[in-house]
This record gives C-alpha cells, sequence and structure tokens, in this order.
C-alpha cells in the first residue's frame, strides 16, 4: 500500500502543478494516471502544440510546458502510480481514502485532489459515410508530430482554438492549408481568429467558411475533400493529402462517475472556496470541475490547485496556523 498526503488523480498540467503547490506545504503527493507516462492530454494528443496562454510564456510547446513541470515538482520527490485507472475510492473509518487501481493496488490518503482532464476521451467525428476508410490514410483527428504534415496538402475543419491554432502552425509547415468552417464565426481566441485573417489575406492560407466536407475519394490513401457551402449545392472537390476534422474531443467521466460525487454537466461540482466536492477530503481541480463563470483553462486550473492544497493542509493539521510564505522570499528549499 502507497501511503501519502494527497492522492493526485490524474498527472497532466493541473494535477502535477498541485504537486509544487502541496510541496511548499510540505505535504506529500502521489499520483495515478492510466496514461504510461505524465502530462495528460498535453502528452498524449498535442506533444507539439503551440500554447499562448501560460503567464510568462509568449508560446510554449505543450510537452515543454509539461517538462518545465517536471523539473519544478523535482525537488518534491512525488510518487506515480501510470499506467492505471483509478477505479474504487473508499473511506476507512478514521477517515483516510483508499483508493485502489484497477490492478488491484490501494493507496492511502486523508486527501484526494481529482485533476484528471474530464476523464476518457474520444474524437468527435464529422458525419461522413465512408469516413472510417481514410482513418490513418490521410485522416488525424488530433496532431501529435506536425512534421508528418511538412509539404503536404492539408484540410483542417473546425472553429475552435485548436483548429486555428494549428492552421497558424501549419501555414508554415505545409505546402498548402485550407481551413473549412461551416459558420462563419469562430469560438477561438479573437487574437487567434485575427491571425488567421490576417494570413488569408496574406496568402498564407486558404479559408472556406459556411462550409462543410461532405464527401471522401481516395483510392489506398485519401486524394480529395467534397466541400459544399450553404446556398450552394454543389460541391468544390480540394485535392489534399490529410484532412483534418479537429471538432475536440468528447469525454466520458469512466469510473468517476460511480463515486457518489456530485455530477452536473458531465463535471463535478465544487466549493470554489476551495474547491472541494460534496464528500469532505475529496477536492476536484481542472476541467473536471464545474461552476459558476468555470473557465476551461490551464492557468484556471493552477489557481484552483494553489487554493485546494491550503485546505489539504488543514484538514490534516487542524490546529496548526497556515502563513502564506513567498518563495520569492524563501525559495523552493526553504519550505
Amino acid at each position: 500500500m502507497i501511503e501519502t498526503d494527497i492522492i493526485i488523480i490524474g498527472a497532466g498540467p493541473v494535477g502535477l502543478f498541485t504537486v509544487f503547490e502541496a510541496g511548499l506545504l510540505k505535504l506529500r503527493c502521489h499520483l495515478i494516471d492510466v496514461l504510461p507516462q505524465p502530462g495528460g492530454q498535453l502528452t498524449e494528443i498535442y506533444p507539439k502544440k503551440p500554447i499562448y496562454d501560460i503567464p510568462g510564456f509568449p508560446e510554449i510547446l505543450a510537452g515543454d510546458l509539461i517538462d518545465n513541470l517536471m523539473k519544478q515538482i523535482e525537488p518534491f520527490k512525488p510518487g506515480f502510480t501510470l499506467g492505471e485507472k483509478a477505479e474504487r475510492i473508499t473511506q476507512t473509518d478514521d477517515g483516510m481514502f483508499l483508493v485502489t487501481t484497477d490492478s488491484g493496488l490501494e493507496h492511502k490518503a486523508p486527501n484526494i485532489a481529482i485533476a484528471g482532464g474530464l476523464g476518457v476521451f474520444e474524437p468527435r467525428k464529422p458525419p461522413i459515410s465512408n469516413i472510417s476508410d481514410f482513418e490513418k490514410k490521410g485522416i488525424d483527428y488530433m496532431i501529435k508530430d506536425p512534421e508528418k504534415y511538412r509539404g503536404k496538402k492539408v484540410v483542417i475543419a473546425g472553429g475552435g482554438d485548436s483548429a486555428l491554432d494549428w492552421t497558424l502552425f501549419l501555414k508554415d509547415i505545409a505546402s498548402s492549408v485550407t481551413l473549412v468552417h461551416r459558420s462563419g464565426e469562430f469560438r477561438g481566441h479573437l487574437d487567434s481568429v485575427q491571425k488567421v485573417m490576417d494570413a488569408q489575406t496574406d496568402g498564407g492560407l486558404r479559408l472556406l467558411t459556411h462550409t462543410e466536407i461532405k464527401e471522401l475519394k481516395g483510392n489506398e490513401w485519401l486524394e480529395s475533400v467534397g466541400a459544399v457551402t450553404k446556398g450552394n449545392d454543389v460541391t468544390q472537390w480540394i485535392d489534399t493529402d490529410y484532412y483534418l476534422p479537429l471538432f475536440g474531443l468528447s469525454p466520458k467521466l469512466g469510473p468517476i462517475a460511480d463515486w457518489n460525487l456530485e455530477i452536473e454537466k458531465n463535471a463535478i461540482k465544487v466549493n470554489t472556496t476551495d474547491y472541494s466536492t460534496n464528500i469532505p477530503g475529496i477536492y476536484a481541480i481542472g476541467d473536471i470541475n464545474t461552476y459558476e463563470g468555470k473557465l476551461k483553462l490551464i492557468l484556471c486550473g493552477f489557481h484552483e490547485a494553489t487554493l485546494m492544497v491550503q485546505s489539504a493542509f488543514k484538514r490534516i493539521y487542524p490546529n496548526k496556523n497556515l502563513v502564506l510564505k513567498y518563495t520569492t522570499v524563501n525559495g523552493v528549499n526553504g519550505f
């Protein structure tokens, strides 16, 4: 059995930063993640995707952010159970929690922080009849290594941050990039939208709005996609090597749904004072939680982790006076 102060379910960026904040309070952490390496979606799905809203980094690749977080928490020596799913949570008579993974390994702690993103993700696939014929043969639902698109013709579909960010990134790598969006309005950051508009004007990419990809053609590999613009029944065929429908991922809570937590809209309801759930001692931080005004941003998850560990400390040491200390004064080793 593994014993610690905080069991963190999910080793993505928010889970990793929790280790740092807990370490400043001399609290030990152990992380559990179903993936075989730390980093969550950032490592598994888009390690080479640039991120623009991390304070102090005008731009940083997702994989590099995880590398930096791992260096940041190294002094606090967290434990990891990787490649295993947190299956069950039970509470002992003394108020401690037992988290058992699918291998039967038990973890014991007075606090649990659920930082599991939104559980298990599956790509949202467009309703094209023969789309499965070209999966891994010209169709990718996520981008792990952008180098595979170097010098290739690429068509991207979507209107969110992922579609916009990858369009801007790949326009300098691919031989041509066409962004297709079924609406005239985008859901991504306004700055990214403006950059896409400017790149279109400058001739760096082609933008088709009010348009959807309806058909696919090819033999052994995808060769072209059929685009239909609203108000026009004529199919416009676009030659391409790759079609990337970046419509996001569909989350499934998995075992979390069976832990007697209060769930709303596929997320865990929390108290914003300390991001506690309806079960004292269990917290939910990052994309897995929901509350009024919730923003699903990594930096918001960092804030939630910071407040959560303060509450976890008080649960372990109810009679100890917790005084906030600044790392600028004490340094990491001073805590």
